[in-house]
Parts: C-alpha cells; sequence; structure tokens
C-alpha cells in the first residue's frame, strides 16, 4: 500500500504541488472516506487507502509520489437511512465534485444505484454490488499553462453582442477544420472559426455547459445522448467529449485564441442542480458523499427531494460548504481558466433561501463582495421552475439577465398580434419598466428572440407547432407557446411568396434586436437560416438536427450579409447602445426630445394610441444629439437622428415623415422589404414613406459637422 501522509484539508480536490498530491473531500456527515487508486486505463482499481485526517468535517491526505495523470475516485463509510437524507453506501464509487479533469464516460447499468433497483422502494434496499466499472475516473492534472500575454478583452457591455453557440455543434462539419478536430474545443479556437466570428461581428460567445456532465440512462437506452449538456456532475472539469487531446490545456488554448481575436468567452452553467436525479437516481457523487448536506430536501420527508428545477433535485444554496464549492469553482474558471463571464442557468433556484427567491440572499451577496467574481460579466437566466420562480427584472445590481419578456414582445409583435404596442416600445428602448426600479441600465437586459431552447429564428416563421418526434417522446416534451408563424405552409415550401415573406420576417426580428437598447444575444446559425426542422427541444439530438450546416445557399449567404451590417451599423451608432434610458425630455440646448414615439399620421402618438389593440405600427425618432461619444481628435460629436418604422400589419402603410431637428431629408439606411434594390433613396418631411406590410425600415439624418 502507498504511504499516506496528513496532508491540509485546503484547497479541497486533489492538488499536485510538484512533489505529490494532497487530497481533501468535505462530508460532515460521513464516517470514514477511502481513497480509490486506478491503473492508468481506469479499468483496476488498484488499490483502497483511507484519508488519515479529519479537519472541519474535510477527510484529507497527501501521496508524496502520485503525479498528474493519477485516476481516482472515492468511497464513503456512513449510514444509509433514506428517510433522514443519508444514502452513503461504500460500495458506490464517487467523484470528486473538485476534480480538474475526467477519464471515461458512465456506462449505466443497474450497479450504479445505491439501492436494488427493482425494489419496491429504494428506502427499503441497499444494493452492495460494486459500481466502478461502469463509472468514469477523476483525473489529477498540473494547472500549469504558458498564458503568455493573454489579457481579457473586458468588452464594455454598451459593445458586446453575444454568440451563443455549443462547441460541437457549431464546429462538426465546418469545412475548413480539420476532420479530427471538428466539434472540439480547439476546432472553436481554430483560426476558420475565429476568423467568422470576427466577420460576423460578435464580441463574446456564450458556451452551452461545457462542464464534466452526465447522459441520462432513459436517453443512452434510447440511443440517444444529452446533448446540450445541462446534467452537470463536476463543475472544475471541462468535459472531455469535446476535447480531441484529453488535456485542459486544450480548453485553455482556445480561450487565448478567442481573446487574441478580442472576443470574450462566457459559459452557461448549471449550478441549481447535479446530474444524480432524484431520490430514485443513482449515486455518482454528492449523494454518496454527503446527500443531506448537498441538496434540499423536503423538511417531514427526507427521502424526497425539493425539485425547483424540474430535473430531480435542488442544490442546498443554504449550506456553506455547497455555497463554497459553486464560489471556488466559478473562481477557478475565471483565475485558471480565464473565462470572462458565466450566465447561470435557473438563476432563481441559486437565490432560494428557505423557500422564496430572495435577491439579497447569500449567493449573491457572495458574489457581489468577491473581488474576481465582481469583476466579470454576469447573467441570469431568471427564473425556475418553482412556486414564484419567475424573476424577470428582480436581480440585484450588478447582473444581466435574459429578458424573456423582450423575447415574447418582439414574436408577438411581428406575429402580428394586437394589444403589444406598448410593450414593443418599451422592449425597443430598453425594458426601463423592468430594470429603472432596482437602479441598473439597459445593460441588464440581455436581449434575445431565439436561444437554444425553443425554435431556431428558421423555424421560428417556418412551423406553427413544434415536431420534437425525433426525441422519441411522443412529442410532449419541449414548450407549446412558441409565439410562432409559418406564413401560410407548415415547414418546408417552395413557395416563393411564403419563402420570400419568412425572409422578411427574420430581418424585422433580427433588425429589431440589433436596433434594441440593451444586450443583443443571437443564437449561432440564425445569421444565415440554421433550422432545426421543427424541434423545438433537440437537447438529446446530438446529430444533423442540432449541428450547424457550413454549406449557404445563396439566399442564406444575403441573409448573413444583412446580419454583418446590422452588427457594423449597431458598433458605429452609439444611439443603439446607450448606457442611459431614454427619458422622453427635451435635449438640453434643443427644442426637441431625446424620443419621439409617432402615428403613421406623422403626428406624436397620444395616450389613445397606445391603447389601440389594432394599431400595429409605429415610428420612433431617435435624437443624435441625446448621446455624445468621441470623435475625430478627440472632440465630442452627436450621432446621427434616426427614425424607425415598425409595421407588423399584413397592409402597407404611407407613414408621414415628421420634421425634427436638423434639415427634415431623411436618407434610408435599412429596408427589410427593399433588401434587393440598393442604393439609398432620400425623403423629404411631410412626405408620405410606403412602409410594406411586415417590414421595418431605419431613416438617417447626418448629424451636423463640427
Amino acid at each position: 500500500m502507498a504511504a499516506i501522509w496528513l496532508g491540509t484539508p485546503h484547497p479541497l480536490g486533489a492538488t499536485w504541488d510538484g512533489q505529490g498530491v494532497n487530497f481533501a473531500l468535505f462530508s460532515e456527515h460521513g464516517e470514514k472516506v477511502e481513497l480509490c487508486l486506478f491503473d492508468p486505463h481506469g479499468r483496476r482499481e488498484t488499490e483502497r487507502i483511507a484519508l488519515p485526517e479529519r479537519t472541519e468535517q474535510v477527510w484529507h491526505g497527501y501521496l508524496p509520489e502520485a503525479r498528474p495523470g493519477l485516476l481516482y475516485g472515492y468511497r464513503v463509510y456512513g449510514p444509509y437511512v433514506p428517510e433522514q437524507g443519508h444514502r452513503f453506501n461504500p460500495h458506490k464509487f464517487l467523484l470528486d465534485p473538485y476534480a480538474k479533469a475526467s477519464a471515461g464516460v458512465v456506462r449505466w447499468s443497474d450497479a450504479l444505484y445505491g439501492y436494488r433497483v427493482n425494489s419496491p422502494r429504494e428506502d427499503l434496499s441497499f444494493d452492495r454490488r460494486d459500481s466502478h466499472a461502469g463509472m468514469p475516473k477523476c483525473k489529477v492534472v498540473d494547472t500549469a499553462f504558458t498564458w503568455g500575454d493573454d489579457r481579457p478583452p473586458r468588452t464594455p457591455w454598451t459593445d458586446t453582442v453575444i454568440y451563443e453557440l455549443h462547441v460541437k455543434g457549431f464546429t462538426a462539419n465546418h469545412p475548413d477544420v480539420p476532420q479530427q478536430l471538428r466539434g472540439t474545443y480547439a476546432a472553436l479556437g481554430s483560426a476558420p472559426v475565429i476568423e467568422y466570428l470576427q466577420r460576423l461581428g460578435v464580441t463574446a460567445v456564450e458556451l452551452m455547459p461545457v462542464h464534466w456532465f452526465v447522459d441520462e440512462r432513459n436517453l443512452v437506452s434510447k440511443g440517444l445522448r444529452n446533448y446540450w449538456g445541462y446534467n452537470s456532475i463536476g463543475y472544475f472539469a471541462p468535459d472531455m467529449r469535446c476535447s480531441s487531446s484529453g488535456d485542459i490545456g486544450e480548453f485553455k488554448t482556445m480561450v487565448k485564441a478567442l481573446h487574441a481575436a478580442g472576443i470574450e468567452v462566457i459559459l452557461d452553467v448549471v449550478y441549481n442542480h447535479t446530474g444524480e436525479g432524484n431520490h430514485l437516481g443513482p449515486t455518482l457523487c454528492f449523494r454518496g458523499i454527503d446527500n443531506a448536506s448537498y441538496y434540499r430536501l423536503v423538511a417531514d420527508n427526507r427521502r424526497h427531494y425539493m425539485d425547483y428545477t424540474g430535473c430531480g433535485n435542488t442544490l442546498n444554496m443554504m449550506h456553506p460548504r455547497v455555497l463554497q464549492l459553486i464560489m471556488d469553482s466559478l473562481r477557478y474558471w475565471v483565475v485558471d481558466m480565464h473565462v470572462d463571464g458565466f450566465r447561470f442557468d435557473l438563476a432563481s433556484a441559486l437565490g432560494r433561501e428557505a423557500h422564496a427567491v430572495d435577491r439579497f440572499g447569500a449567493f449573491f451577496d457572495i458574489i457581489h463582495q468577491d473581488p474576481v467574481l465582481c469583476q466579470v460579466k454576469l447573467i441570469a437566466e431568471p427564473w425556475d421552475l418553482g412556486e414564484g420562480g419567475y424573476q424577470v427584472g428582480n436581480f440585484p445590481v450588478g447582473w444581466s439577465e435574459w429578458n424573456g419578456r423582450y423575447r415574447d414582445t418582439v414574436r408577438r409583435f411581428w406575429k402580428g398580434d394586437g394589444g403589444v404596442i406598448g410593450e414593443f416600445a418599451s422592449r425597443l428602448t430598453g425594458s426601463s419598466d423592468l430594470y429603472r426600479h432596482s437602479g441598473r441600465s439597459s445593460r441588464a437586459s440581455i436581449n434575445f428572440i431565439t436561444s437554444h431552447d425553443g425554435f431556431t429564428l428558421d423555424d421560428l416563421v417556418s412551423y406553427n407547432e413544434k415536431h420534437n418526434e425525433a426525441n422519441l417522446g411522443d412529442n410532449h416534451d419541449g414548450d407549446n407557446h412558441n409565439l410562432s408563424w409559418n406564413c401560410g405552409a407548415e415547414g418546408p415550401t417552395t413557395d416563393p411568396a411564403i419563402l420570400a415573406l419568412r425572409e422578411r420576417q427574420k430581418r424585422n426580428m433580427l433588425a429589431t434586436l440589433l436596433l434594441s437598447q440593451g444586450v443583443p444575444m443571437l443564437l449561432a446559425g440564425d445569421e444565415f437560416g440554421r433550422s432545426q426542422r421543427g424541434n423545438n427541444n433537440p437537447y438529446c439530438q446530438d446529430n444533423e438536427i442540432s449541428w450547424v450546416h457550413w454549406d449557404l445557399p445563396q439566399v442564406n449567404e444575403k441573409h448573413l450579409a444583412f446580419v454583418q451590417r446590422l452588427i457594423a451599423f449597431r458598433r458605429r451608432h452609439p444611439l443603439f447602445r446607450r448606457s442611459r434610458f431614454f427619458r422622453g425630455r427635451p435635449v438640453p440646448g434643443w427644442d426637441v426630445k431625446d424620443i419621439v414615439w409617432f402615428s403613421p399620421d406623422g403626428k406624436e402618438m397620444t395616450e389613445a394610441h397606445w391603447h389601440d389593440a389594432n394599431l400595429r405600427c409605429l415610428g420612433v425618432y431617435f435624437c443624435g444629439v441625446a448621446i455624445e461619444w468621441p470623435g475625430e481628435r478627440g472632440r465630442r460629436a452627436p450621432d446621427d437622428d434616426f427614425l424607425l418604422l415598425a409595421n407588423a400589419s399584413h397592409e402597407d402603410i404611407a407613414f408621414v415623415l415628421p420634421r425634427c431637428r436638423l434639415t427634415g431629408h431623411w436618407s434610408t439606411a435599412f429596408d427589410t422589404a427593399r433588401e434587393e434594390e440598393g442604393g439609398v433613396r432620400r425623403w423629404q418631411a411631410a412626405e408620405a414613406y410606403p412602409v410594406l406590410s411586415r417590414s421595418l425600415a431605419l431613416l438617417s439624418e447626418a448629424a451636423t459637422p463640427g
């Protein structure tokens, strides 16, 4: 048996110091912890060594001759009394919550469960089969990496354009990436992919979960897998299924390459639940280490879990060691892996204390005072599945939020629903009704129309109903409330009128997104019409349904060019990325308001217009002197004036152009119905601009010189 020293309780996990490895594992209720060592292939358990010391509920020991690459895990002894919340079973091999690398995948069998699967109740039986043969293993790593002059881009929120993507799905079919690298971190960090992102103009990639995760047994039995990755089991290790090398250095190299191109890396993280499921789930890690500490349990029946996530369990944010786990994980990804921010899945669950969501809860307080984490981008998915879980607009200062109300309102408006004109105006101008009360600005609003969860943009205008049959759930999974419109035919069609309308509708929504105040987020592939064949929940489709296709037909190349123009236009004009909300008041020194809303007759909208359920067209004037920005030679220069005309009705509308501040000469910057015409036409104030049905036009008036 290898000699083991006492070691230290800090840091948690397996830490190589250049001479040996210190192992430290928290278990409040455990009675004995064994360190399990394996051969280099992870097939044979070579040694079990009892950790010799326990300090403040942390079991620890030091192996002086251990080296990086060593495969290991744990067995924890203690009571198996599910009704009291304890599910210890030393026959079950357990993963280290602080493991920084992994080897292998879960191979499902009944041996992975702490109880006899065929028993009437899991609390009435105890399974003594050894589980290590079906379990992945933890790997000791050397965290050293040559970062060189890597620096975080620190792109201001006002300049940020987020691009949500899946590492594998985005690169699996890329023709310019070497075949052996496709679908990996190395592919995302390759020159062809980064050059594409730069040409598109995005400033940050938001990666769907890259933490070590588990494929659910029921999916594997159907020949499917958890493609999205929202089923975490390790919060420090990048999932190796997206690695071409099996080395964590590959992830770091990707980050370094993206940073060199000025692109930030934001991780979608899942700290609300783990991959162990409900009370009938497997024993893989947290459940066997200390179930009563790591999970929220039902107070009067601790056999069951509080499930605010819809995934069977919820991590116990009221336990200091669970909070420590999450904070240590976040700091590790910032300090050691150099990521630039996080999007927190089902973030409302992280703010639940006794029961309700508390914006002043411990989780938020700890992040705000942390000198590392308070400086990175923090984005909440501001809801969970528990009571009172929908918290859009209620997260604290310093946080941005996926604005689900923005998504729904823009979809409803362009679908042609009535009675949404007022809310559309609020979403277009940064959702001050949601964020001003808490002292936040429009940067708190992450504006999106599509995301990984739901239809792609192309499917949003091509399907009225979800088509999730490939998920093998009889089309019952996925949201039924899609706010989509197929423009006259369900799915693929050859009808030129329907195809033209679909392209226009996509331009309408993308133009709205990139001309709105707040932070825009694009779903990867929407810029050239990626489809998932009507599947609005392809979480288990690791195949052509989910992967991005790069063989662009001509029409999609034009669509891509339109999006590139929009992003570049937004970058040139700070009026569309203000740091403060509009006030609707006169600009000092000018007899005009910073923003004015117009009805089609060219007159300022009245209260009656805002409550007119039949009104589906409006204009909004943005005053260019309401914002100042650095001009040439350090001078402060105004932006141009702009007039945005949005017509979601099925009829063409002659919109009388107002005279606002300058010459009254308007020029067309964008018109989603006239993309094929080319050229710039000039219009006079009081002239009627023909806003075609279901279209958006942006007119500009050049700022005065000097």
